[in-house]
């Protein structure tokens, strides 16, 4: 008797000890579910992220390209531009050589030349505002770092000071940018030698 309550109580023990095992294979087993659907829904978001970015960097290299179109096209003659500048100054040049040569002064050949340079280097810049290369305005204005650069400065009572009053060599802009700057001299306040005088002679006085 005594061994059928043993093996009856063990046969429970093991019933027992088999529904546990299986309901704790069967929590596992739903618990493994929940996370393979938590894994899913995290792969989704995930590849709608990258997607996203994805996009997000297709659009910015498109944005780039065609900023680097329009900038060819509109800038991609810079350096040909700048040398061709050279022209210009070129003609300048030879206008002033002729109008100091002294055979040639009040002469109607000097008179004529100048003439056609003239309408050679308004040719050239009309030409040049084709393409937006345009020259800088620059006398009489105040002097600007961005478009001007100071070579000289010339005692002047008649302008403030900091005035350009003299264009070495004109500046010229393409589009929105400096293509080079204009050569320029401006105005500074003139020194008054009278005070000065004066001054040393008080030193002087005083010694």
């Amino acid at each position: 008797m005594e061994k059928e309550e043993n093996y009856n109580t063990e046969n429970t023990k093991s019933k027992k000890n088999a529904e546990e095992i299986s309901e704790s294979d069967n929590n596992v087993e739903n618990l493994n579910n929940e996370n393979n659907e938590k894994t899913s829904e995290e792969k989704i978001i995930d590849l709608e992220d990258k997607l996203a970015r994805t996009f997000a960097e297709m659009e910015n290299q498109r944005r780039r390209f065609e900023k680097e179109k329009e900038e060819a096209y509109e800038y991609g003659g810079f350096s040909l531009a700048k040398e061709t500048l050279g022209l210009i100054d070129n003609l300048e040049r030879s206008k002033q050589i002729l109008q100091s040569d002294e055979s040639l002064k009040n002469s109607e050949v000097l008179k004529k030349t100048l003439e056609h340079f003239d309408i050679i280097i308004k040719d050239l810049i009309s030409i040049f505002a084709k393409s937006n290369i345009k020259p800088i305005e620059s006398l009489n204005k105040k002097l600007d770092p961005n478009f001007h650069q100071a070579m000289i400065e010339i005692e002047d009572a008649q302008h403030e000071p900091g005035t350009i009053i003299q264009e070495i060599q004109k500046g010229f802009t393409i589009k929105d940018r400096l293509l080079r700057p204009s050569l320029v001299g401006v105005s500074k306040k003139p020194s008054n030698k009278d005070e000065k005088s004066d001054k040393n002679e008080e030193i002087l006085d005083k010694k």
